[in-house]
């Protein structure tokens, strides 16, 4: 079942965004040469206590993970895609960080990701940030009173085939509001005109997530959440919050 929004309550879901815009922002700051992912957390975990707000992450068990997740933020350094755990892993120069962050704020989710370089980067990488950022800018650009799911995933997708890189098999964006995951799911590939019609009051949550190599394909690490590129080319991900409302998409979780 889809849930719809009236635009009290997207104004409601835009509080959520800032406080979770407002974190990206603290923990990107954050993330040093030396600093750990578990550090990065924490610096997260306080922008949602100072705000009143909870985590949609932390505990979070869904039926495929065999354990909880751990932490408020999914921190994925190099090539690790998605879903990676805080540990203790100390940040070194050139590495590739993506952080997905969400939160709860008076019954309503907002969730969002970004990718960054600490230090010096490598060749390439900034490249592929930036193209998955211009990959999350077209989704949002389309995403418009009248167009479909299948036009986003178009969007998107064709800019990881003109850039040759992988595209995220299996993982998408996603319907959002007062659980972090609903209908409907929000596909990085798609055909122009087709899926679900996009109609005011529909909040979504578009994510592409990019792999340099070119390969789609993943393979999970022991601990059951983090999906890792397969021959170990680096991967960035980017993620917005936003409304469907008549005068256009309205981003959500920006600052």
């Amino acid at each position: 079942m889809i849930e719809m929004k009236t635009p009290a309550q997207i104004d409601m879901m835009r509080e959520t965004g800032r406080v979770v815009a407002r974190a990206l922002e603290a923990m990107q700051q954050a993330a040093q040469i030396g600093v750990t992912l578990k550090e990065i957390d924490a610096v997260g975990a306080q922008v949602l206590a100072d705000a009143g707000a909870t985590s949609p992450f932390l505990n979070y068990h869904p039926d495929w993970s065999p354990v909880p997740f751990p932490g408020s933020t999914c921190t994925s350094v190099n090539d690790a895609i998605v879903h990676g755990i805080p540990t203790d892993y100390a940040i070194a120069d050139g590495d590739l960080v993506s952080l997905d962050f969400g939160a709860v704020l008076n019954g309503w989710c907002g969730d969002s990701a970004r990718s960054f370089i600490v230090g010096t980067p490598r060749p390439g990488d900034q490249e592929l940030i930036d193209v998955t950022k211009a990959a999350l800018d077209a989704g949002i650009a389309v995403a418009q009173v009248g167009n479909t799911i299948g036009d986003i995933g178009y969007a998107v997708s064709k800019l990881a085939r003109k850039a040759r890189y992988g595209n995220l098999e299996d993982h998408g964006g996603h319907g959002i509001g007062t659980e972090m995951h609903m209908d409907p799911f929000v596909p990085n590939e798609g055909r122009r005109g087709k899926g679900l019609k996009l109609t005011p009051g529909l909040v979504i949550a578009i994510e592409p997530m990019f792999i340099a190599d070119g390969r789609s394909d993943y393979k999970h690490d022991a601990d059951g959440w983090t999906l890792r590129t397969v021959r170990g080319a680096r991967a960035a991900h980017w993620e917005h919050t936003i409304a469907i409302t008549e005068s256009g998409p309205r981003i959500l979780t920006a600052l």
